[in-house]
């Protein structure tokens, strides 16, 4: 299993990003559209990974500053982030996950990004696996 696997099962290889320049405002609101928990920041200038921003960013980071309404998405973003790659295992990745405490990593294939991996949708996966499994196995018992 790899990510690559858990990408396809997503059904979506849309990647939503936000500019560093973006207001904490626009954060939320695009976060709150979306139904989604994290945004890929990127560059404007060079499409580059510039970080990422969470809802635990939001939560963390943003009490400490002085004015929130002036705020920007570069304020609060994670800049140390983990990536894989779609040929990663998927046991590394959440390994990755539990080691650097993360719940979204970014999936990057030669330089360009190509999707997002959350905790939930490595979950999600594997347990869909197991279930798959686990029919086969009565199919054999009965069969």
């Amino acid at each position: 299993m790899r990510v690559h696997d858990v990408l396809t099962s997503k059904g979506s290889d849309e990647v939503f990003t936000i500019s560093p320049d973006a207001s904490v405002s626009q954060l939320l609101d695009l976060l709150a559209e979306l139904n989604i928990g994290a945004l890929v920041v990127r560059r404007d200038d060079d499409d580059a990974i510039a970080g990422i921003v969470s809802e635990r960013d939001i939560v963390r980071k943003l009490r400490g500053v002085e004015d929130p309404r002036t705020a920007t998405v570069a304020t609060i973003m994670s800049e140390q982030i983990q990536v894989c790659s779609p040929d990663t295992p998927l046991a590394d990745l959440t390994a990755t996950m539990t080691e650097y405490r993360v719940r979204h990593v970014p999936v990057v294939d030669d330089g360009r990004l190509v999707g997002l991996v959350s905790i939930g949708d490595a979950v999600k996966y594997r347990m869909d696996q197991l279930q798959f499994e686990r029919d086969q196995l009565e199919q054999y018992v009965q069969g």
